[in-house]
């Protein structure tokens, strides 16, 4: 399966905001925002600030933000849409809302992975359970009521313990309910549209797949 295998600092670059790709780095002073919050490709600091976007490129740009912060590609992302569409209620906000519920994010939202792509690693590689059953599609879209957890012979792995410390001092999600003892977590309810880490307009997504 295709996947995005350059820097992440420069997709945060690129749209200007933090999309926190990069776990605890994102939080700190080495973050590229922070450092240098310049376009990639435009090396020095003597530039014109970022220009002005029409109507497309805005719809554009707010697009391939939501789906770089989840790290899906665009066919897949597409395929959301069109689920999405298909529903009673507000399209963004399930688009949203589908995203949220991905068995990825869930398990970093857990605090058992520092960022979705090491939570996508861990999910790919066996050490991750659903329901009391191993799962390996960090896709899966998960369901009120589902658990998720750390399988036991994968509890003792550096990289959840360094999560699980990483992460004590941050909130959870009220959606989620978490056991750091036991290593697993619950779904309680459906996210809110305002879970996203990051600020989304998602009217102008369904303007730029309605066009």
């Amino acid at each position: 399966m295709a996947r995005y295998t350059g820097p992440s600092c420069r997709l945060c670059r690129r749209e200007g905001v933090k999309l926190f790709l990069k776990g605890e780095r994102c939080f700190g002073p080495k973050c590229a925002i922070e450092r240098r919050n310049l376009p990639p490709g435009q090396p020095g600091t003597g530039r014109p600030p970022r220009q002005r976007f029409s109507n497309y490129a805005q719809q554009l740009r707010e697009k391939q933000k939501l789906r770089r912060t989840y790290g899906v590609m665009e066919r897949q992302f597409r395929r959301y849409f069109e689920m999405a569409e298909r529903q009673s209620g507000r399209t963004g906000e399930i688009v949203l809302q589908m995203l949220e519920m991905r068995l990825d994010n869930v398990f970093f939202r857990m605090g058992f992975a520092t960022s979705r792509k090491q939570a996508r690693q861990l999910v790919s590689h066996g050490h991750v359970e659903v329901n009391g059953r191993r799962a390996k599609s960090p896709s899966q879209i998960l369901a009120v009521g589902d658990s998720v957890g750390v399988r036991e012979n994968s509890r003792n792995l550096s990289v959840v313990q360094t999560a699980l410390e990483i992460n004590a001092q941050r909130p959870i999600q009220s959606w989620v309910e978490v056991n750091p003892g036991e290593m697993s977590g619950r779904v309680t309810c459906l996210p809110g549209p305002q879970s996203s880490d990051v600020a989304i307009q998602e009217q102008l997504i369904v303007e730029y797949y309605s066009r």
